[in-house]
């Protein structure tokens, strides 16, 4: 089984949900249903006193938002969430439990109602099998009930507009929920709907608010509808509620689902009216100054912060203190004026910090590190000449195209019979050699042989 918002309970899917609807399990019967005005009973782990009885009125809600409440003269355990039968006129219907034992007497006393009462309804049985399988038919055929009797509100051209049908549990009873701007004669629109549906007709007129509390939805803020899940007092509200707390007033910002002021707007007024009590009224006043005369752009509340603008600078907003505003404003009445709206502050001293702040371990914690060292380049390095970096011994860079140009006739060839000999005629042939590989290894002869010089001239005749 479960609340009568959902499809219950006889669904393959139904048995891996906790209650068994069809809306994912997110019904929770034990609060009261589908998320419509819950309560919780806060009251529900306090053991009354000996010798006490419980209290044996219950809270029942029906579909949407419609609650009511019932005496139990028959002493049943009920609990929030039980499917229970209750009387009608005519006949009986079906309702869950909302609320049960000594928290539904602070629910009655804060709604006004009389727990002494004798008109006070009361509680039949727990619903039995056959009790719900008619109380999910009634439901099935609810939709349908609706989108019938809209067709033949207009071809009666009756300006109403049926927003909900709601059947009693034993399908005795129909009641239509309608809105409309003015009176609307629906006595032949009763006759029709008893000859097409069968049963008793009730026509009920709600407000545009109560409306959208039926249908449900969601809010511009994201969350359900306030009127569709716990609001149940609908006051009325206006647009100086909306001026009190500096909101544009913007219909399309401000209207709600039904078409009127959102409900929200009352809920934060008060506070904005406590804020307020100290501010200045400046709505027609203005500040004169010596730089001349501003006037109220806008205000901050709880920054406490007024915002004016000089007349020949309406651009220029200057935020003003309250305290400030209120302080020109008695210089004004005794004929004094300030030379501008700004309050002059004096510089500020900064104090020149000592010297032995940082004597306590509290220098840089990298004062330790090494810095890497740059690699330096070898200083005899010595740069080559573009014209050994060739492979090819053999290449010409003489640009004469001549070889035998600039050859003296008695010239001897440039032929070092010992490769391992310097050229250098100033050398020491007596010297040890001393390259590179020979002071790491001197025991290891140098073989290599000596680079020809390819800018002298080959020998002549060769």
């Amino acid at each position: 089984m479960g609340c009568e918002g959902c499809s219950t309970g006889n669904d393959a899917v139904s048995e891996s949900l906790p209650v068994g609807c069809k809306n994912n399990g997110s019904c929770n019967i034990e609060e009261g249903g589908c998320k419509k005005l819950n309560v919780f009973d806060w009251l529900e782990n306090m053991e009354l006193p000996n010798g006490q009885l419980s209290f044996d009125i219950v809270e029942v809600r029906f579909k949407n938002s419609r609650k009511d409440f019932f005496r139990n003269v028959n002493n049943l355990q009920l609990f929030a969430g039980d499917v229970i039968a209750v009387e009608a006129s005519p006949g009986h219907d079906i309702g869950v439990v909302s609320i049960s034992g000594e928290l539904v007497r602070l629910q009655m006393k804060k709604k006004g109602a009389d727990s002494s009462a004798e008109d006070i309804k009361k509680v039949y049985r727990k619903a039995k099998a056959n009790d719900i399988e008619k109380w999910q038919e009634a439901q099935n055929i609810e939709q349908a009930t609706m989108y019938r009797a809209r067709t033949i509100a207009i071809k009666l051209n009756l300006q109403m507009k049926i927003s909900d049908v709601e059947y009693q549990g034993d399908k005795t009873k129909a009641v239509f929920y309608y809105t409309a701007d003015d009176r609307v004669d629906f006595r032949e629109l009763i006759k029709v709907l008893a000859d097409e549906f069968k049963v008793r007709i009730e026509m009920r007129q709600i407000g545009a608010r109560q409306e959208a509390g039926r249908l449900g939805g969601i809010g511009s803020c994201g969350r359900e509808l306030c009127c569709a899940t716990w609001l149940t007092d609908f006051r009325s509200v206006s647009t100086s509620a909306a001026r009190y707390q500096q909101l544009s007033l913007n219909p399309m910002k401000l209207a709600g689902q039904c078409g009127k002021l959102k409900c929200c707007l009352n809920y934060e007024l008060d506070s904005y009216m406590d804020a307020l009590k100290d501010f200045p009224e400046v709505s027609n006043v203005k500040l004169e100054t010596d730089k001349g005369r501003a006037f109220h752009q806008k205000t901050d509340i709880f920054k406490r912060t007024m915002f004016f603008s000089y007349t020949n600078e309406p651009d220029n907003f200057i935020p003003l203190p309250v305290d400030r505003v209120k302080e020109i404003m008695e210089m004004n009445k005794t004929g004094v004026k300030p030379p501008d709206l700004e309050i002059k502050t004096a510089a500020k001293v900064f104090e020149k910090k000592p010297d032995y702040e940082n004597v306590v371990g509290q220098d840089s914690l990298t004062r330790f590190d090494k810095t890497k060292k740059q690699k330096q380049k070898n200083s005899n390095h010595k740069k080559r000449n573009p014209a050994q970096d060739n492979k090819n011994p053999n290449l010409n860079l003489n640009p004469n195209p001549n070889p035998n140009a600039n050859v003296k006739p008695n010239a001897k060839p440039n032929v070092n019979p010992n490769p391992n000999q310097s050229t250098n005629p100033n050398a020491n042939p007596n010297r040890p050699n001393t390259s590179k590989k020979n002071r790491l290894n001197p025991n290891k002869p140098n073989n290599r042989p000596q680079r020809q010089n390819i800018n002298k001239t080959p020998q002549q005749g060769q």
